[in-house]
This record gives C-alpha cells, sequence and structure tokens, in this order.
C-alpha cells in the first residue's frame, strides 16, 4: 500500500473528456422493438405532465440496479410511467437477459445508450469506480440521473460531477435514502430545533477502510470486458471475487435477484482498493448523511479530521477468498475523528451496527440516536410534544425513487442532490485520507483542499489510465 500511496498525486482537471472507445452492439433486440422515439424528457421541461411516459435507460445490470428497477432494497418503486428502453452492461450476458426481460436494445458501451433519443432518465448502479464518467456524461447529453451511493470516488471527482449536474441543470438523485423516511425525518428536525440541547458531539459506527487484494487469475469470462471493467485503474488478472460486489452473490444472477444480504460474507470489489473506499464509502455514505443532514452540514463540512492512535493503517492483503472479517478488523483499528466550524466533534467509533445508519447525538439536554428507518430517544419521551409552528423544517420526502421522478416532471432539486451527496462521500473519503496518513489534517470545505499540505492533496484523486481521465470541461 506504501508504494500505491506514494504514487497518488493530484490530478486537477485531468488530460481529456472520454472513456476508452468500444464499439456498441445491440443483444436481442433491434430499433423496432424500442417505443418510437420522441425528444428527451429533459429538453421537454416546459409543460410536461405527471402523466407523460418516462424512458428510462439502465447502465449496469448488476444485483443493485436488479432491485433500483423493481422496487426492492429501500427506495420504493419506480413510477408506472417510467419504462426501461435500454439497458448497457459491460457483461454482455447480463445486458442480454436485460434485454430480452424488457424488451429493449442493449449495449456494451453506455455512451451509445445516451445517444438514444427516448432515453430521458438514466439510472446507473455500477461499481463505485466507474461512477464519474457515466454520471459526467449522461449530464452532458441532458439525461436526468438516479445514481447509485457513494456518489464518488475521490472528492476531486466528485466535484467535477457537481459541475457537470450543475452546468446542463440536469435533475440527479443520490441513492441514500433514508433521508426519505418520515422518522429519520423527525429525529434530524428534534436536532436542529434544538430538543437535546446544544450538540456536544456526534458518535457514529467504526466503519471499516478499504483493503488490498491479490487474487490469483482465473479466466474472464467470454462475455465479459474486463479491461474496462478496471476502468481508471491498471489491469489486473480477473478473478471473481473481485468482480462480484459481495461473496456469494451470483456473478450472473437471475432477473429478479434474490435477496442475498444476510448471507454476503466475502468481500468483493466493495472492500478493496481501489475499487472502493470501503464500508466507510458503502455504508457510511447512509449513516453520515444522517449527520450532515442534521448539523446543517449539506453545503459544507468540518475543518479538521484525525485518527486515534495517531499511526498510519496497517496494509492487509486478502488473498484467498473467504470472510471479510480480517480486513475489515485491520481496516477499524483507529478512531476517526472530525471537528466542524461550530465546535461540534463527530467521532467514529461505535461498535453497534444499529447506529451504522445513523449515528448518536449528545446534547446538553439528552441524546438522539438516529438507526436505519427509526430513531430512540435519551431519555424517552424527548419527542412527545409536537415541535412549534415555526419549527425548522427539512425537505419532505417519504419514497425515495417517486421523489426522483417527481423532480423530473417538476425540475425541483431532489432530496439528496449531488451537492448534499458530495458532501456526504467528501466526508468519508478525508476519514479514509486521515488514515492513511495516521496525522491531524486541517481541511477547508469551501476550497476543498488541506491547506498547504502538499502530501496530503495527493488524495483528493487518483492516477487514471490513458481513456479515463476526468474531463478537462464539462
Amino acid at each position: 500500500m506504501n508504494r500505491r500511496l506514494s504514487r497518488r498525486r493530484l490530478l486537477g482537471h485531468g488530460l481529456g473528456a472520454a472513456a476508452a472507445g468500444v464499439v456498441a452492439r445491440r443483444c436481442l433486440a433491434s430499433p423496432a422493438d424500442a417505443p418510437p422515439a420522441s425528444a428527451p424528457l429533459a429538453l421537454r421541461r416546459s409543460g410536461v405532465s405527471p402523466n407523460d411516459q418516462i424512458g428510462v435507460g439502465i447502465i449496469g445490470c448488476g444485483r443493485r440496479n436488479s432491485q433500483l428497477a423493481v422496487g426492492i432494497g429501500g427506495q420504493g418503486a419506480p413510477p408506472k410511467q417510467a419504462r426501461i428502453v435500454a439497458v448497457a452492461d459491460l457483461n454482455g450476458r447480463r445486458a442480454a437477459a436485460w434485454a430480452a426481460h424488457y424488451k429493449c436494445p442493449a449495449f456494451d458501451d453506455y455512451r451509445k445508450l445516451l445517444e438514444r433519443k427516448e432515453v430521458d432518465v438514466v439510472v446507473y448502479a455500477t461499481p463505485e469506480h466507474w461512477h464519474y464518467l457515466p454520471c459526467i456524461h449522461a449530464a452532458q447529453a441532458g439525461k436526468d440521473m438516479y445514481g447509485e451511493q457513494p456518489l464518488s470516488h475521490t472528492i476531486r471527482e466528485g466535484r467535477v460531477m457537481v459541475e457537470a449536474v450543475r452546468k446542463h441543470n440536469v435533475v440527479f438523485q443520490t441513492g441514500e435514502q433514508q433521508r426519505s423516511n418520515a422518522k429519520t425525518r423527525l429525529a434530524a428536525e428534534l436536532i436542529i430545533n434544538g430538543r437535546i440541547g446544544a450538540i456536544q458531539r456526534v458518535i457514529a459506527y467504526n466503519y471499516p477502510s478499504p483493503f488490498e487484494s491479490d487474487f490469483p487469475a482465473q479466466p474472464v469470462p467470454e462475455t465479459l470486458d474486463w479491461d474496462r471493467w478496471c476502468g481508471p485503474n491498471e489491469v489486473v488478472p480477473y478473478n471473481v471475487n473481485l468482480y462480484v460486489s459481495r461473496v456469494p452473490y451470483e456473478p450472473e444472477a437471475a432477473f429478479p435477484p434474490e435477496p442475498a444480504e444476510q448471507t454476503a460474507a466475502g468481500p468483493g470489489w466493495m472492500s478493496f482498493r481501489p475499487y472502493s473506499g470501503g464500508e466507510l464509502l458503502n455504508w457510511g455514505c447512509h449513516g453520515l448523511s444522517m449527520v450532515q443532514w442534521a448539523l446543517q452540514m449539506d453545503q459544507s463540512g468540518p475543518v479538521e479530521v484525525w485518527v486515534e492512535p495517531a499511526e498510519k493503517l496497517e496494509t492487509f492483503t486478502q488473498r484467498l477468498p473467504g470472510p471479510r472479517d480480517h480486513g475489515d478488523a485491520v481496516g477499524s483499528r483507529s478512531v476517526i475523528n472530525y471537528r466542524y466550524a461550530n465546535g461540534v466533534v463527530l467521532t467514529l467509533s461505535s461498535l453497534n451496527p444499529r447506529v451504522g445508519g445513523g449515528a448518536t447525538f449528545i446534547g446538553d439536554k439528552g441524546e438522539i440516536t438516529i438507526i436505519r428507518g427509526s430513531y430512540e430517544c435519551k431519555p424517552k419521551g424527548l419527542d412527545k410534544d409536537p415541535l412549534p409552528p415555526d419549527a425548522i423544517r427539512l425537505y419532505e420526502s417519504d419514497n425515495h425513487m417517486q421523489n426522483f421522478y417527481d423532480c423530473v416532471y417538476s425540475r425541483k432539486e431532489p432530496i439528496m442532490n449531488i451537492e448534499a451527496a458530495h458532501r456526504v462521500a467528501s466526508l468519508c473519503h478525508l476519514g479514509n485520507i486521515a488514515r492513511w496518513l495516521g496525522r491531524r489534517l486541517q481541511w477547508d470545505p469551501d476550497q476543498e483542499l488541506f491547506p498547504g499540505d502538499d502530501e496530503a492533496n495527493g488524495y483528493l484523486d487518483i492516477p487514471r489510465r490513458k481513456g479515463y481521465e476526468l474531463p478537462e470541461n464539462v
């Protein structure tokens, strides 16, 4: 890991604009099978009726997008007006299965999908290191987007994604669906309106950072473009334990997929650098989204971050298939602390999994713990009296996916807009950087850099292979 860290340097705006070109192909469906082409919804923004059909393009035909398409996994189901009209995946077998199910064209290059006039909206659920280019290119194509969390793989690419969405005025919702829950919204409102008094500190879960992998080579499936799957990273030997998000998820899952969360014991790419920020990004984005929301920091972030003990994260490399317990244990040995400008300190130290979906907010009058889909008060009854009419109220959404489509019609901001998502992901990235460096860091949330700290600023982005650079001009 030390060798890889020494190579990390801030790349600024990058050198080029596009991913490596590969000719697209259609599987099982011809253009005649698609619905009649019309002007994209993004170009028909005035006078659009909520009854108008929305053409949906799917990027990434894996387990999570299968859940998003049918409304399982907590985010809510797409409305009946949303129709899947094109799919894309680097695995031709996966794409073909979706194309057969939805009777639509399939592509192995998502950019061909973005050229389709009948595609109004894009829903992407790809590995974390493959979030940035589909987002940027979809924004440039004028497509509204629902993108899976975490928003980005680095702080720098997250800011470029924000710039693209804002410049092209497209609607973007991030899949951090806990904000679309009445109970967690009330908990955040109670905190904001002083029900626990002045906030003294916040305790969140000790999410593990990612670790390394070095699996033996296996034959690459003939329908998979493994070179492109590796994206901006160097190409490594294929192994199914790296390709799937978690083990034992099926690499060629049936459609729709069977629920598998309870059986997911092995790592998969979600635990490994340089494909993911580990559980700190995977689950941390959900819990720390609650922290940013209740602290009203959706436009900002902390000003200081440090770890205890003050030492660099130990290198752990998983070489054989098996549980991820050892890697997660190594990746969570240090406790991460963040200090905000108002003096509030957030500490990632809890070992209670229930806190993984939120955090405990400690004030001078009591405590509120936000858990996934609910909350708890200490003392009990802290929430008994309703908030007054003049209380600060938060954005109201009770169905995350429906909120996105409502905003596609109305052109309003969704509840988990791209700036808020960027700030949450940045909070997680900062924690990883503090662990990798093992020392106290000063952070400027406005400039998004470590003032006067070239070594730390070298972690704001990653080296990228030619053809996978961040666009110079979005």
